[in-house]
Formats: structure tokens, C-alpha cells, sequence
């Protein structure tokens, strides 16, 4: 059975990735409007009818603007801490909200989800490791830093959406203010285009077949560097810069047991779509 996968948008101005197979599929974050994810569902031939559930990473407002919408409209549960779901200051149905533990591995159908921690500034942030039929598809943003945890995880993944945040010299020689720079750089800030590549090479899983990094900074970040940085080293790993203005094609991997067999990609069909910036 394979795992299809698809970043509907990633960066500062909104977060949403979806993972799924046949039957079923589920949301990790949702920075869009519930109106803007049905329409970059529906052009990436994305069906509503199979996400069965929306988890959370932290309560950042571009990780969860669509929740509240895209719940009560589909009457997903909500997978989130009590402290995200505190923070997050949003209304949920409260028959709507499931709760998780690190390391906790909660069935979406055939579909095996795990959290665990991840070092960020927010109430109790989590990173996600969705499995199938022993595919891995890893969710990993916003973290300041590889820690144990992360690198524990990383390492499992035959797919993984990975942050790369910004570029050491961009930000450093960039307008952002002092604070917001040493906040961005920090052990609770993001992941560094130097940082992740060093996570990538030393370790990644041998099977590891797409890499799509996520999240790039606006303003102290550029597609072209993540590529010039990633492509030396990517050997047998399709290398994807996910973009935060429109979705990436649909990425599926089959898999037999332990083995993926094969990438393919559909097309992709989004148009741009402006997103309000935080950062």
C-alpha cells in the first residue's frame, strides 16, 4: 500500500502537510483557512473524505489558523496537548479533542502516528512520524536544534518533510533586530540551512528516498541556496524545496514490508497563493 504525502503549504505564513494511503489520511498542522486547504486538496485531487484526524505541532497561529474550521466542518478530531490546545486560545468542540503523550503511537486506521518532543519556544511542541506498511513519512519543523529526539526519529524515515529554516549569513547580515535574531538562531528558534544539511548527511536512514525541505524564511532564506547547499550531498534521495505560496505535487511511495520501491508525483495544479507573513 503506499503512503501518499503532499506539503499544501510551508514557512511562516502557514503549515500543512498531508500524509495518507488508499483509505485514509491525516493533516499535520493546519496554517491554511479550511477554505484555502479545500481548494489546494481539491487541485491536487486531495479528497476531504479521507482525513480523519488534524494533529498539532505547538499552538503558533501558522500552524493552527484552519483548525477550528476545518474541525467543526468535518468533525475531525483534534490531536493536541492539553497545553498546546491551552496556548492555542482557539475554539474546539471539546468531544472533538484527543489528547497525546511523547512517544505515544495513536491508529488512524491503518495509519500508526508518533509524537515526540521537540526543542522549540512554545507551550509543548511536538514533531510527528507517520507509519504504513513500514513506510515512514517523518514531520519535522520548527526545531531549534537536532536534538536526541530528532535525531532518534530522522533516522527511521524512508520520507521526511524537514525544516531548513534560514541561512546563517542572511539572517546575521539581514534587518532583522538583534532579539529577533538571537530568538530565531536559539536552541528554541529553527533549524539553519548549515544545520540541517549536517542532520542530513550524518543521519539520514540508507533508504531514505525523499527529502522535501520545509519551512524556509522569507526573508533570510532563498530556494536556490537550500538547493546549492543539498544537491552535493544528495545521492539516491530526491531532494524537494517545498514552497509558501502554493502545494507541492503529491509524492507516493510504495512500499512491501520494509522496502520503498518507488517515488512518483502527480503534477501540480496550485496556482500562488499569497499567505500573511509572520517573520
Amino acid at each position: 500500500m503506499s503512503l501518499f504525502i503532499a506539503s499544501l503549504n510551508s514557512g511562516s505564513n502557514a503549515n500543512c502537510y498531508y500524509v495518507g494511503n488508499n483509505n485514509e489520511a491525516v493533516l499535520i498542522d493546519t496554517g491554511l483557512s479550511c477554505r484555502e486547504t479545500e481548494r489546494r486538496m481539491k487541485q491536487l485531487e486531495l479528497s476531504m473524505d479521507k482525513v480523519k484526524a488534524v494533529f498539532i505541532s505547538h499552538e503558533h497561529a501558522d500552524h493552527i489558523t484552519g483548525m477550528p474550521g476545518l474541525s467543526k466542518k468535518y468533525r475531525l478530531p483534534v490531536y493536541i496537548t492539553d497545553s498546546t490546545l491551552q496556548h492555542s486560545n482557539m475554539p474546539v468542540e471539546q468531544h472533538l479533542v484527543r489528547s497525546f503523550k511523547h512517544a505515544g503511537i495513536i491508529s488512524i486506521g491503518d495509519l500508526k502516528i508518533t509524537a515526540f518532543k521537540k526543542s522549540h519556544d512554545a507551550a509543548d511542541p511536538h514533531s510527528f512520524i507517520i507509519t504504513g506498511r513500514g513506510v515512514n513519512v517523518g514531520v519535522i519543523t520548527d526545531i531549534g536544534y537536532a536534538c536526541k529526539r530528532v535525531i532518534k526519529y530522522f533516522s527511521k524515515c524512508q520520507a521526511v518533510f524537514l525544516e531548513s529554516n534560514y541561512c546563517d549569513n542572511m539572517l546575521r547580515n539581514g534587518n532583522y533586530p538583534y532579539h529577533l535574531q538571537k530568538r530565531i538562531s536559539s536552541d528554541e528558534g529553527h533549524l539553519s540551512n548549515a544545520q540541517a544539511v549536517e542532520l542530513f548527511q550524518h543521519y539520514r536512514a540508507e533508504d531514505l528516498q525523499l527529502l522535501i525541505l520545509s519551512h524556509l524564511s522569507k526573508n533570510n532564506n532563498k530556494p536556490e541556496l537550500v538547493e546549492a547547499l543539498f544537491r552535493p550531498h544528495a545521492g539516491n534521495t530526491k531532494i524537494i524545496v517545498a514552497s509558501r505560496y502554493e502545494a507541492s505535487p503529491v509524492f507516493y511511495i510504495e512500499g512491501k514490508g520494509n522496502e520503498v520501491s518507488t517515488i512518483k508525483t502527480k503534477p501540480k495544479k496550485v496556482k500562488n497563493e499569497g499567505q500573511l507573513s509572520l517573520f
